[in-house]
């Protein structure tokens, strides 16, 4: 059995988050999703708009997902090693960076590879909390927000 990752706030759901999990579980037997705890979220220096709970019964929910667990903390290795994945799947802004070339090592080293998908251009769940808050701008990537 495969068994793939992935980790997120899933903040204010969006289609990027939909696209991100169905193709993540096209790759594998068992997706298993973990959602950043509320904890974690104010650790980085933000506030999700949606509490834990909530956010975690919407991933619940979707038919791409298998389990959820919660991620309290910013290793994803060590969940991985735990959950036995074989796969870690994140969006492609993290490709290339420095950061992200030193986990593709540390992940390879444990037999895990990480997958980059797509990042769906013109929504996150950051340009939704704008709109909502009313500091978005008006241009033409995002304005099939407003």
């Amino acid at each position: 059995m495969i068994i793939g990752y992935t980790a997120g706030v899933y903040d204010m759901f969006h289609i990027g988050h939909l696209n991100l999990l169905k193709n993540a579980k096209g790759m594998c037997d068992k997706l298993v999703v973990g959602v950043t705890t509320d904890e974690l979220v104010a650790y980085k220096g933000k506030q999700a708009t949606i509490p834990y709970e909530d956010r975690v019964e919407i991933v619940k929910s979707i038919k791409y997902v298998d389990a959820t667990v919660p991620q309290a903390d910013m290793d994803k290795l060590t969940m991985c090693k735990k959950l036995g994945a074989s796969y870690l799947f994140v969006g492609d802004d993290w490709y290339g960076t420095d950061k992200w070339n030193d986990y593709e090592r540390e992940f390879e080293r444990e037999g895990i590879k990480i997958i980059y998908f797509p990042y769906t251009k013109g929504i996150s769940s950051t340009l939704l909390n704008e709109v909502v808050n009313g500091n978005s701008t008006d241009n033409s990537e995002n304005s099939h927000l407003n």
